[in-house]
């Protein structure tokens, strides 16, 4: 792609990834902004500490959007407002609405996706949140609850209409999960149909993904989730081929440096015995593709300590 065109890049909400330390690794090669793990809006209500802790944003890892998730819009707009008002190193740049979330015990309990069963609702929640804070306000949604009804204009519309000041899409249902081919036509129609700009999401895994998702769908940015786990690359690549500039190579030696940098930063937050042990999910990917990758994930899944993995990754070479 030699023509320059200006789009927006995020990493997307992952509940058990974009944490702090993802985040910090994302902004680092190129991410304009983040969007935390979600957050239970009926949490924050009730106090929950654990909670809390999510909303938690350093002063050193970049623009940060919360995402609260619920289905009552007074409690919504509590939930918004504590958390953009609350002390902390770095206030959030924006709250962001999930209607997307498509696991069971968020569905069946009326929130994520089910919210898109209801329009008017949609619009409730988002003028309620939009009310009570000065941030931006954003909404994600699916095409969907399954193939039979696909009314993400609708939604979109609605959403709009609240108040949101952008929207992004999964171009899948909700029946769909993150299997299947994404409906790219669908977010297309979203963009086509609103006057705020829309960021389109699923399977930009690469600049060539990225490339054509903005070619088809025309959105005005790209949400990447699974893409960056293990690869915070990704965003510095997309933007140098968006740019008309060249995409470096990364070695295996900045590999190394970064996965580490993001695992010493989880460390700091939820302690070594956590960390190490949420980060074998991760880590691995930074190698994929290369030779043995296999029996390095054997190793690091065996890992207990920083000091284990930093001694399996010197033994990695080219």
């Amino acid at each position: 792609m030699s023509e320059k065109k200006k789009i927006t890049l995020s990493l997307a909400p992952m509940a058990g990834f974009s944490d702090r330390a993802m985040r910090l690794v994302c902004h680092k090669y190129g991410a304009d902004f983040s969007v935390s793990e979600m957050i239970s809006a009926k949490a924050v209500y009730y106090g929950d500490k654990k909670t809390f802790a999510l909303s938690e944003i350093s002063s050193d890892e970049g623009p940060v959007v919360l995402q609260i998730f619920g289905s009552e819009p007074e409690i919504m707009a509590y939930a918004a407002r504590t958390l953009s008002e609350r002390e902390m190193c770095a206030r959030p740049v924006g709250i962001d609405i999930n209607m997307g979330c498509p696991v069971h015990k968020i569905y069946s309990n009326g929130e994520g996706s089910a919210l898109m069963r209801s329009p008017e609702l949609i619009e409730k929640i988002v003028s309620a949140v939009r009310s009570a804070v000065s941030l931006p306000v954003s909404v994600k949604i699916r095409t969907g609850i399954d193939e039979g009804s696909v009314n993400a204009v609708e939604c979109a519309l609605a959403a709009e209409a609240g108040g949101a000041s952008y929207l992004t899409i999964h171009g899948r249902t909700r029946k769909q999960m993150y299997s299947g081919e994404v409906d790219r036509k669908t977010i297309k129609n979203v963009k086509s149909s609103l006057h705020i700009p829309v960021i389109a999401n699923g399977d930009v895994t690469s600049v060539e993904s990225a490339v054509s998702m903005i070619e088809e769908t025309f959105c005005d940015g790209i949400a990447i989730g699974r893409g960056a786990v293990g690869n915070p690359f990704i965003f510095e690549e997309i933007k140098a081929a968006f740019n008309g500039e060249p995409v470096r190579e990364i070695t295996l030696e900045e590999k190394k440096e970064t996965a580490l940098l993001q695992l010493r930063e989880a460390v700091l937050d939820k302690g070594e015995k956590v960390a190490v042990c949420e980060a074998r999910k991760q880590i691995a990917l930074y190698f994929k593709g290369y030779r043995g990758v296999s029996l390095l994930r054997g190793e690091i899944n065996k890992a207990t300590t920083f000091l284990e993995i930093e001694n399996i990754f010197s033994a990695i070479k080219e």
